[in-house]
Formats: structure tokens, C-alpha cells, sequence
């Protein structure tokens, strides 16, 4: 559960696993172009936390889903966790390995993100740049005070930004936690290995509700 301590452990396990509403923004909810994603994914996540149990895990994996997809670009971060090896897939398989992975992706935010007491996210005033990507960092603070760093890595493409990947402690790479598990499997098992393993680990966040 989300807001149960210790919720370092929690963010870290949302990190690692390769398994408007009134949001308290106060002074850091600076409306950018680069920020505006972030603060869209904070009021969605603050959503289905509310909501908790009282609606069905597919309820709010269908209300945080288009957020996500408006969020991430999840092709990207497809491409840096699996890295070339992709391109070299059939079509077929790259396409229902997007899938698998959006559909993870998402189950991962539900499952880890189920319930609420009190918490709010803080978005720090300054943008970092990184190359030409973009870091938004923010704290997720709880009425006690105490917080923890969830940082966001943003990508202009298209003429927007989204979320490329999610730092937690502001160190700890989503991205490259994922990679070397998920290019193990294609390794080994192939791309039906992969997406058999995507799909049973969205069957474990759902409670075999998604798979």
C-alpha cells in the first residue's frame, strides 16, 4: 500500500520493479510547458489514490491509463530499456510487446499508488536540464512532514514534452533498473519470453484482473 510506511520503500519499489482535483501544489505548482506533464500525472495519481479501494483495481487502471499515455512516452522508454535488439523484432511482436509494456507500466502506478492519507506532491520552481532533456524534480510529502524525491525526466518530442524516466531519490533510474532484467529475458526466451514475463507481471500487480 502506497501511503503505509516505509514509503521509501514503496516509491523504490515502483522504481525497481520490472514487475482538476485539489492537489497541494502551493508555491512549486509552476505552470510550464515542461511542468504542465507532471502536474496532469500528479492530479491522476492523487485520483486513484482517493478513489483507493472503493473502485476496482480496472477502474482506476482506466482512469490513470490515458493520463499515462499523455504523460509518457512509453516508445522511448521502450527503446532505452530494451536498446536495438527491438528494432530487430518482427513487427508483430514489437507491437504486442508496447502493449504488454504500457499495460505493466500503468498496472505498475495502480498497484503502488492505492490509497490516501493525507499526502501531497510538491514540484520544486526549477527546471534542471540534462542534455536536452528536462528534470522536474518533486517530493511527495506526508502530513507528518516527511518526504521523499520522485523525479521526472522529460523529452521534447513532437513539440511536447513527456516523461522519458522517473528518478527515485533522485538517483535511482526506472530505466535502468528495468534494463538489465528485461534484456536478460529477450536474451534467453526471446520476444515471446519477454512478453510472456510482462504479461504475468501485470497478472500479479492485478490480482489477474489484467495480464
Amino acid at each position: 500500500m502506497f501511503v503505509s510506511p516505509p514509503d521509501r520503500r514503496t516509491i523504490l519499489r515502483l522504481v525497481l520493479s520490472t514487475s482538476a482535483l485539489a492537489v497541494g501544489w502551493g508555491r512549486a505548482a509552476i505552470a510550464s510547458e515542461i511542468t504542465v506533464p507532471v502536474e496532469q500525472l500528479h492530479a491522476g495519481l492523487m485520483a486513484i489514490m482517493k478513489a483507493g479501494k472503493t473502485a476496482s483495481f480496472r477502474q482506476r487502471y482506466e482512469t490513470i491509463a490515458p493520463v499515462i499515455g499523455r504523460t509518457f512516452d512509453l516508445e522511448i522508454i521502450l527503446r532505452q530499456v530494451i536498446g536495438p535488439r527491438l528494432a530487430l523484432l518482427p513487427s508483430d511482436q514489437q507491437a504486442a510487446l508496447a502493449d504488454a509494456f504500457r499495460r505493466y507500466t500503468i498496472a505498475s502506478y495502480v498497484a503502488n499508488f492505492d490509497s490516501y492519507s493525507g499526502q501531497h506532491f510538491e514540484i520544486v520552481p526549477a527546471v534542471r536540464a540534462v542534455g536536452n532533456d528536462r528534470v522536474v524534480e518533486t517530493r511527495i510529502a506526508s502530513p507528518a512532514g516527511r518526504g521523499h524525491e520522485l523525479d521526472y525526466v522529460l523529452r521534447q518530442e513532437g513539440g511536447g514534452w513527456k516523461v522519458v524516466d522517473v528518478l527515485a531519490d533522485g538517483a535511482i533510474s526506472r530505466v535502468a533498473s528495468q534494463r538489465s532484467e528485461m534484456r536478460s529475458l529477450l536474451a534467453d526466451g526471446g520476444g515471446p519470453g519477454l512478453l510472456v514475463s510482462l504479461r504475468q507481471k501485470t497478472a500479479e500487480l492485478s490480482g489477474g484482473i489484467l495480464q
